[in-house]
């Protein structure tokens, strides 16, 4: 039993790294993917998520410091504030995260990277009294979801609030934006992006402000979201999940395919 599961999880985790990570499509309007030196990258205005997604898994040492040594140079020819390159535990050689460091990258907080059917995830959504789910349909909403955001995460929104904005006035068909509503107040949003050509769906966010924590209102916005991700044929939910929604997700069915760590360059700002 346990090497079947172990199996399923090595082809499970083959398809997210093909079509997710070596084949990736851009993540929004305004952005291009560029395939070089054995790394697949992101690339958009400052503003945009820029960074490494994909690579090789047959980078030696000496090739792997001169993908590094590339990705720094690109970073810094451009101007960017934070130039992301998101490792995966698997990613070789295996001490490409010590490699990183070393360059002058930082490594943020690790996350679970979590994978679930969509055909296996409940799609009923049960919120508790006094809470209505809604999709985000204009700029208003958008500020609403930086509100959740906010409170839920204590963090800045400011860029991704550029993105969400950008992601629905110019490519809504592979988006989706929930906001979870107390009367007028905003208790919890979330997205969802859709992977045009690929059998994947993204989930984000999902943060619930503490007052409402607890009580249901983070499963519906999965169930939610699965049910429009079934509805349009997509195969599998990816989430990269913290140690706060992990246990969550795991009882709702997803399978932990292992750790991805963001190490971010922020070049010589003072």
């Amino acid at each position: 039993m346990t090497d079947h599961v172990t199996a399923d999880r090595a082809a499970l985790l083959a398809v997210f790294d093909r079509e997710m990570r070596e084949h990736a499509r851009p993540d929004g309007p305004g952005v291009r993917v560029e395939r070089a030196g054995g790394i697949v990258r992101q690339v958009g205005a400052a503003h945009d998520w820029n960074g490494v997604v994909w690579s090789s898994p047959d980078l030696d040492a000496e090739r792997a410091d001169a993908a590094i040594a590339a990705q720094v140079a690109h970073c810094e020819r451009h101007g960017y504030d934070e130039f992301e390159w998101k490792l995966y535990a698997h990613d070789r050689p295996a001490d490409l995260g010590a490699r990183l460091l070393a360059a002058g990258f930082e490594a943020e907080e690790p996350e679970t990277l979590l994978v679930a059917p969509v055909a296996d995830l409940p799609t009923e959504v049960v919120l508790p009294e006094g809470v209505r789910l809604r999709t985000v349909r204009d700029e208003a909403d958008v500020e609403l979801m930086a509100r959740a955001h906010e409170q839920a995460f204590g963090s800045d929104w400011s860029r991704l609030r550029h993105q969400v904005l950008a992601r629905l006035k110019e490519d809504p068909d592979h988006f989706v934006g929930v906001l979870a509503m107390a009367g007028d107040e905003p208790v919890s949003s979330a997205r969802m992006e859709l992977y045009s050509g690929t059998g994947f769906a993204g989930l984000w966010g999902g943060g619930t402000v503490e007052a409402w924590r607890g009580r249901g209102v983070y499963r519906a916005l999965i169930a939610f979201r699965a049910g429009i991700a079934a509805e349009r044929g997509y195969r599998y939910f990816q989430v990269d999940a913290t140690k706060d929604s992990r246990p969550i997700l795991q009882r709702l069915g997803f399978t932990a395919l292992g750790t991805t760590t963001p190490y971010v360059y922020r070049g010589t700002r003072p």
